[in-house]
């Protein structure tokens, strides 16, 4: 395609080149769209989409970046902080609004599901109140009231796609990451910090992406509230280990931490003192309906047994590779 063709497609701007942001580019190019990826450390190049290097923490620099786009997407995180979260997590929206209402751009942007605390009846409704339970959830709730209200002024159109916990192919930083495929391709058992036995929703990442690429090239009306993205029947942690476990074809030797090591653990794991306040989601059953995304788009969840493959070749390969490069 000449450049000049690919000048007047619309430009999609995606913030965040992490977990779902990177997948979210390949859905974009997928649906033929021009991609631009805007992320803090410098990428690989690449002649399929535009790249660039900057701090989303500085408002003229996402102005810039996101000149001449139709669509933002804002998959930009922080490190998994309260400290770090107050600081960055406002100012990311803040930022991303400027730059939507600068550019006329749609927002898009991830979110997770800590604002609505516990679910009604085991079952979390993406109509749910802002009900947060803790600390990250409360920064999450703001932000969510900053971007409707942004919205609700007409300062930009603005629709939040939100996922639960994640597991799939880069999903590095998620429970389903780099502890747990450190021991999940060896022979070493299996350590968990969370209650294993009680259902919960787990997100696909390339359906989250896929799910976010939808709402950003849709017309249909889907600004100014927040859509669950799609995801599989909720099973226990257990069950889904389990499946990994058969599919590596491995025996699942699970090992959970007992509850009353963790005042003994957090002064030395900085991760166990930041998610004691999110353990309630596995604490009790923890269930996330899709339902109005699947009815609106006609769009399900990736098989999970499709899923669990698609994720141990990429396990065995990105694994693989990191353990080469420690040699």
């Amino acid at each position: 395609m000449t450049s000049a063709a690919q000048s007047i497609r619309p430009l999609h701007v995606v913030f965040g080149g992490g977990q779902v942001g990177r997948h979210l580019v390949d859905a974009l190019l997928g649906r033929g769209c021009r991609v631009r990826l805007c992320t803090r450390t410098p990428r690989n190049a690449s002649d399929d989409f535009e790249t660039i290097t900057g701090d989303a923490m500085d408002p003229i620099w996402c102005r810039e970046a996101a000149s001449g786009a139709s669509v933002i997407y804002h998959c930009l995180d922080a490190p998994y902080t309260t400290k770090d979260w107050a600081r960055a997590v406002p100012q990311f929206a803040n930022n991303l609004i400027g730059a939507a209402k600068a550019t006329g751009a749609r927002l898009v942007v991830l979110d997770n599901v800590y604002a609505l605390g516990h679910p009604v009846g085991g079952i979390l409704r993406a109509d749910a109140a802002l009900t947060p339970v803790s600390g990250k959830g409360e920064i999450r709730a703001r932000a969510t009231e900053r971007l409707l209200a942004a919205d609700a002024r007409g300062d930009a159109a603005i629709v939040i796609g939100r996922a639960s916990d994640y597991y799939g192919p880069r999903g590095r930083l998620s429970y389903f990451g780099d502890q747990f495929w450190s021991a999940a391709l060896t022979p070493k058992p299996i350590r968990t910090i969370i209650p294993l036995d009680q259902p919960h929703t787990y997100s696909y990442i390339p359906d989250v992406a896929r799910a976010l690429a939808e709402l950003g090239t849709t017309t249909k009306p889907v600004t100014g509230r927040a859509w669950i993205l799609p995801c599989d029947d909720a099973r226990t942690t257990r069950a889904l280990i389990n499946e990994f476990a058969a599919a590596l074809g491995r025996a699942p030797d699970i090992q959970e931490t007992p509850r009353w090591m963790f005042p003994l653990l957090r002064p030395f794991i900085p991760f166990l003192r930041e998610s004691a306040e999110m353990r309630y989601q596995w604490e009790a059953p923890f269930v996330v309906d899709d339902a109005p995304y699947r009815s609106s788009f006609d769009e399900r969840a990736t098989p999970a047994t499709t899923a669990v493959s698609e994720t141990i070749a990429w396990a065995r390969a990105h694994y693989a590779s990191q353990a080469g490069g420690r040699k």
